[in-house]
């Protein structure tokens, strides 16, 4: 998809090309926790390293006109001996404007497409927060979010036909 806006709006340039853009990104809340600290980053040179956990969500809402929101919501833990390390709660999100895009295809651009160009600035603000709490940096591994849309829609599905008890 294009990155440019034809004149603003898309109307009377005869363009019907689909484009998304990236107006704003932000964190909209962030929550680091190093609970055993001083005392838990020495932890970290066991022999068996932690158990490292992670939650992935997407989200999207209508702002008006052909402006949305996502947010990325990644949350994720270590954990050494049922012990928590560090955790984190990231939601990072994004503002797009979408011109011409099918009805049907904005929700899938919103969470696939936009989640995409969210993930960069997420992984990195996690890395460095884990890295500023004491520990080697955390790099949140590679998300196929059209895997993560898909079995999303699956689940939907299966529980619209699951009969009702």
């Amino acid at each position: 998809m294009a990155n440019e806006l034809p004149n603003g709006n898309g109307a009377g340039t005869g363009d019907t090309a689909p484009s998304m853009s990236a107006l704003i990104q932000y964190t909209k809340d962030f929550s680091f926790e190093n609970p055993k600290a001083p005392r838990g980053l020495g932890q970290q040179q066991a022999q068996q390293g932690p158990q490292m956990s992670l939650q992935v969500n997407v989200s999207s809402n209508g702002l008006g006109d052909n402006d949305y929101e996502t947010v990325l919501r990644l949350e994720g833990k270590a954990e050494l001996d049922n012990e928590t390390l560090f955790a984190f709660d990231l939601s990072y999100g994004g503002v797009f404007r979408l011109l011409n895009v099918p009805e049907e295809h904005i929700h899938p651009v919103l969470v696939i497409d936009c989640a995409r160009l969210l993930f960069p600035f997420a992984r990195q603000i996690i890395a460095e927060a884990v890295q500023n709490g004491g520990f080697p940096p955390f790099y949140v591994p590679p998300i196929d979010f059209a895997a993560l849309f898909q079995q999303r829609m699956q689940e939907f599905q299966n529980q619209q036909g699951a009969p009702l008890a």
